[in-house]
């Protein structure tokens, strides 16, 4: 057990900062008056859990294959999200709820694909990858897009009129949403999973890296998720106080700071792939946690808005936000079609995610 546990710590540099989880809890409930420091130890703890996420994701897809490591991956990395978001509709913050669901959307697209695209180009000049399954998941993502850009629009040109049936378009859209997410699980899983098989594993990690039992790298997994999602319930408790505290918004507390702590087990395992030259799960991380936000996350809590929030979560998100998401689905599509990326793509990437948080930032509240 000991020399499990010692091989486990040995390969996460971070691991020292596991000691900010029990810490973060501590104060959660012993200083429930100091909110803004119980949110900055959330955000430490979080930082060596998904480090160590990304760590048993690598050994995972090595049994597994890169297709369902990274499926896997996102699907973990998303609860986080998912547990922010439920918290935040029951608690009837609609407009956050909405606001971390674009947040999540460009974070993952720009910030943690650009990040992963410029490690990885550091080490290996020109990185390649299949295009055929990228391609399939980009048109996921501009499906999402447009699901939230029409009826956004209508609702902003047609008024309140449209807005009371807003929740009903909602509601089907959401099922169509559903039904082609599990269709896309059969594809990529079933019927297509060779375009997402990448490249094996260099050499030079496979001897220095110690292989992981199935069952050992899937109980870490679970473990470091659950504490995850531990850490992320007290970021819900504490985010909108310290917010507060720092004179920011709902809007960008959900499009920034709630997105990037959650998608902290994402960047971490794309940027790790990336730098081992594992392109197809970088990007299955990165551009397939989006797919999941927009056609799995966000329907489901659509539907389950109607069972446990104060008021119904419709699509028609505000016009800033719909102009997020569509330009980040514009611009990475545009770098994600030749099959090659480079440092200075994930610069691109970066610069266009830093507009984007800048320009929230200067949004003003509601009144």
């Amino acid at each position: 057990m000991m020399k499990t546990l010692r091989s486990i710590l040995g390969e996460a540099p971070l691991a020292w900062l596991l000691i900010a989880v029990p810490v973060a809890g501590w104060i959660h409930q012993a200083r429930p008056q100091n909110p803004l420091l119980v949110f900055v130890m959330a955000c430490i703890a979080i930082i060596p859990l998904a480090g160590l996420l990304g760590l048993g994701t690598e050994k995972l897809a090595t049994r597994v294959g890169d297709a369902v490591g990274g499926f896997l991956n996102a699907t973990l990395g998303n609860a986080a999200e998912l547990i922010i978001a439920i918290v935040a509709l029951r608690a009837g913050l609609l407009d956050v709820v909405q606001a971390s669901i674009t947040g999540s959307i460009i974070g993952n697209l720009l910030l943690v694909l650009g990040a992963a695209f410029l490690a990885g180009g550091l080490r290996y000049p020109v990185q390649t990858f299949e295009t055929i399954g990228t391609r399939a998941q980009v048109g996921m993502m501009a499906l999402a897009a447009m699901a939230i850009l029409i009826p956004s629009v209508v609702a902003t040109i047609g008024g309140g009129k449209f807005v009371a049936q807003s929740v009903n378009f909602s509601i089907i859209v959401s099922v169509i949403l559903l039904v082609v997410y599990l269709l896309s699980l059969v594809f990529s899983l079933g019927t297509h999973v060779h375009l997402f098989r990448g490249q094996p594993a260099p050499a030079e990690a496979e001897e220095h890296d110690e292989p992981w039992s199935m069952s050992l790298a899937v109980g870490v997994m679970v473990v470091v998720t659950l504490l995850i999602i531990w850490m992320s319930e007290i970021l819900v408790a504490t985010v909108e106080h310290a917010g507060q505290a720092l004179g920011l918004t709902n809007l960008f507390i959900g499009v920034v700071i709630v997105a990037v702590v959650g998608n902290a087990a994402e960047h971490s395992t794309a940027v790790l792939m990336a730098m081992r030259n594992r392109m197809e799960i970088a990007i299955g991380v990165a551009v397939g946690s989006t797919t999941q936000i927009a056609l799995f996350v966000a329907p489901l809590l659509v539907l389950l808005s109607l069972l446990i929030a104060p008021a119904p979560l419709s699509f028609a998100f505000p016009p800033v936000e719909v102009f997020l998401v569509v330009a980040a689905t514009f611009v990475a599509s545009i770098l994600l079609v030749d099959g090659r990326s480079t440092w200075f793509v994930g610069v691109q990437l970066l610069a266009v995610y830093l507009v984007m948080a800048i320009t929230v930032f200067g949004v003003p509240a509601k009144p």
